[in-house]
Order: C-alpha cells, then sequence, then structure tokens
C-alpha cells in the first residue's frame, strides 16, 4: 500500500517535469530560440529603433588655391579679362579651386611677373616677354614688326608658335597661353604721309619700338606711357608709336592732331600666362583639363578685347576730329623694306645662339600673310 502510494508520487512528479520541458521547448520556438532575457529586452526595444552607430563622414576634397599675379592694373580690360578666366575655371572645377589675383604689380611687378612665377612667389602671373630683353630670345621674334593686321590674329600666332617651338627659354614654366595687342600705329601732332615725314620725328617709343623709329628715320624717345600725356602737349615729343588704343586709354588722342596707320609694319607686343612647374605637376588630371580648356578659349576672348579697345580708340580719335592718314599702297614698300634690318638682326641674333629664329619669323609672316589673304 506504501509502495503504490509512492509509485503515484513519482509517476506525477514526472508528468509534472515533462509538462514544465514541453511549455519551455514552446516558448523558445516561439522566440527563434532566444532567451526570456533576450526576448524582453527585444521587445523593450521595439516602439524605438535600435540606435545604428553614425557612418564616418568622407571628408570634403581640399580646396587648392593659387594665386596669380596680373601686370594689368583692374580697371584695364586686360585684366578683367583674366579675372573673367579664373571665375570659369573654379565653376568647372565646382569650387575645387580657389583663384585670388593680385592687379596692377602688387605682388610682382611687371619685369619681374616670370621669374615670382618660377620662385614661387606667386602661382601664375602674367605680363610681357619683352619687359626682360634677352631672357626669351626666341620668343622676341613675337613683337617684331612683321605688319600684324589686329590683336586678334596677332594673339592667335603668338600662342601658335609658343605652342609649336616650346623653346627651352620657358621650360621652367608651364605656358597656359599668350595674347598680344593690335599693331602699332605711329599718332602724331604733324602729318606722316610719306616715309621721308619721319626724318627726324621725335616719337615717343621703347624697346623693340624704339629700334622701328630708328629704322623709320625719326628719333626715338624713352618713356613711359603715363608720361606720354604731357610730352606730346608740351612738344616734348612730336608723335608716339603705339596700339590704337593707347589713344583712348591714355587719352593721348586729345594731344595728337592725326594717325598715320602704319598696321602694314605692325609691331605688337606678347604677353604671357604661365604657372609655376612644380605647381602644375601637383594639380590633379581633371584640373588641369579644366585649366588647359579654359586656357585655349581664353585666346580668342584676349584677342577680340584688344580689338575692341582698337576700335573704341579709333572711335575715339575721329570723335575728335583727328586726321586718319593711310598709307598709299605705292609707297607701302618703302616702309616694309625700312624694318627689314630689324627683321634680319634678329633671325642672326637667335641663328647664333642655335635658335631657330629663320623658321620662327617665316612662321610668323605665313600666318599673317595667310590672314591678309582671307
Amino acid at each position: 500500500m506504501q509502495s503504490n502510494t509512492w509509485k503515484r508520487i513519482l509517476t506525477g512528479i514526472s508528468l509534472a517535469l515533462l509538462v514544465f520541458a514541453l511549455v519551455g521547448c514552446g516558448e523558445q520556438a516561439q522566440t527563434g530560440g532566444k532567451t526570456d532575457a533576450q526576448t524582453e529586452e527585444q521587445t523593450v526595444g521595439q516602439p524605438e529603433m535600435a540606435e545604428q552607430p553614425e557612418a564616418a563622414a568622407t571628408p570634403a576634397p581640399e580646396t587648392i588655391t593659387l594665386s596669380y599675379s596680373v601686370f594689368f592694373p583692374p580697371t584695364h580690360i586686360q585684366c578683367k579679362k583674366a579675372v573673367s578666366w579664373a571665375e570659369e575655371v573654379e565653376k568647372r572645377a565646382n569650387g575645387a579651386v580657389k583663384i585670388t589675383i593680385y592687379p596692377g604689380g602688387t605682388l610682382t611687378k611687371a619685369p619681374q611677373v616670370y621669374e615670382g612665377v618660377v620662385n614661387g612667389i606667386s602661382d601664375m602671373g602674367m605680363s610681357c616677354f619683352a619687359y626682360t630683353r634677352g631672357r626669351f630670345p626666341l620668343l622676341e621674334g613675337l613683337d617684331l614688326p612683321a605688319g600684324y593686321p589686329d590683336g586678334k590674329t596677332a594673339t592667335r600666332i603668338a600662342t601658335d608658335l609658343v605652342r609649336k617651338y616650346n623653346p627651352q627659354e620657358v621650360q621652367d614654366t608651364e605656358v597656359l597661353y599668350v595674347h598680344a595687342h593690335g599693331p602699332g600705329i605711329l599718332a602724331s601732332k604733324k602729318p606722316v604721309r610719306a616715309l621721308e615725314d619721319m626724318k627726324g620725328l621725335k616719337v615717343r617709343a621703347t624697346g623693340l619700338s624704339s629700334k622701328v623709329v630708328e629704322a623709320l628715320g625719326g628719333t626715338p624717345v624713352g618713356m613711359s606711357q603715363p608720361e606720354t600725356y604731357e610730352a606730346l602737349q608740351k612738344g616734348v615729343v612730336e608723335a608716339t608709336l603705339c596700339p590704337m588704343e593707347t589713344l583712348k586709354g591714355w587719352k593721348q588722342g586729345e594731344v595728337i592732331d592725326m594717325v598715320t596707320d602704319t598696321s602694314l609694319i605692325g609691331y605688337t607686343t606678347a604677353m604671357f600666362v604661365v604657372m609655376n612647374k612644380e605647381k602644375w605637376n601637383s594639380l590633379p588630371a581633371d584640373l588641369q583639363k579644366v585649366i588647359r580648356e579654359v586656357s585655349d578659349e581664353w585666346v580668342a576672348v584676349h584677342g577680340e578685347a584688344w580689338d575692341e579697345a582698337d576700335e573704341e580708340g579709333l572711335a575715339f580719335v575721329k570723335g575728335l576730329g583727328r586726321e586718319i592718314i593711310e598709307i598709299p599702297e605705292a609707297r607701302q614698300g618703302q616702309w616694309i623694306e625700312a624694318v627689314q634690318p630689324i627683321l634680319n638682326e634678329y633671325v642672326e641674333a637667335a641663328e647664333s645662339r642655335d635658335l631657330p629664329g629663320k623658321a620662327f619669323l617665316t612662321d610668323i609672316q605665313s600666318a599673317i600673310a595667310q590672314e591678309r589673304a582671307e
């Protein structure tokens, strides 16, 4: 009797344990095998999303800053074109570069701009090759009195030839492009209708233009553009050899009486836009591509700006009633022949330094002849 009682007790305990085990398995199935504590934790967290760790933000690329020394004053159209070039580069680069322009020689004076770029005083620079005579023996040929008809032609030829010859003298920078003003003309207080009228004429001229005046029989007088107005007004000089645009830009049209169109022997002044070589090489390829593309487009932009300035200068002197003298076709050969020694001297000097002066000049003359024939 007592034995049966114990059997019943053990059987009951076994059944209870079995039921407990079955219930536990069912709960595990519903919670994906999680423990009660895990299930509770999940349930409590459901009303709010579990906080995820923040993804590391990708740092924005650092903006490249470039300094640009321009010898023109900020009001000059060519400085304004340099500003528009910089703005276009920044725009196409989507803010990857910022270009700060220092106009009017505020960072480096005009004769020091090129060396300033070489030495890293500025990352870029614009000035004239002619300001450092002898530094660019081959490219001096760009300024010769070869008969440039306009600024656009002079600018295109200058850029094309610098890129074609890529001379050693500019290998210490990256040349982006070159631009050049329209043909030098003779603005005077007395009429110059024939070459004979140049004899003894006191003409404001500097650098290469001094050689042109001498070749034509005149007497060159060196002075800066700011000094020229008063010199003409007081009779210190009787004429000035200059681009047409200066007659308005410097108001010199007010103190002359006529203009002789000497564009058949028109000289120019070539101006470089260069970048420090190390800085250029450090730029990413996509930014170099943008700078190249905009520079190619700005060759025409600068050339057109020079021509527009010349047109404004011509309109200015016409508005003042000044006479415009054209050299008769029958006499043009005399003027061309008179400046030929300057061209010969350039070729001899270049060839003596093993530079292709003759080929360089031939290319200039061929390009001008083709432009005039069109």
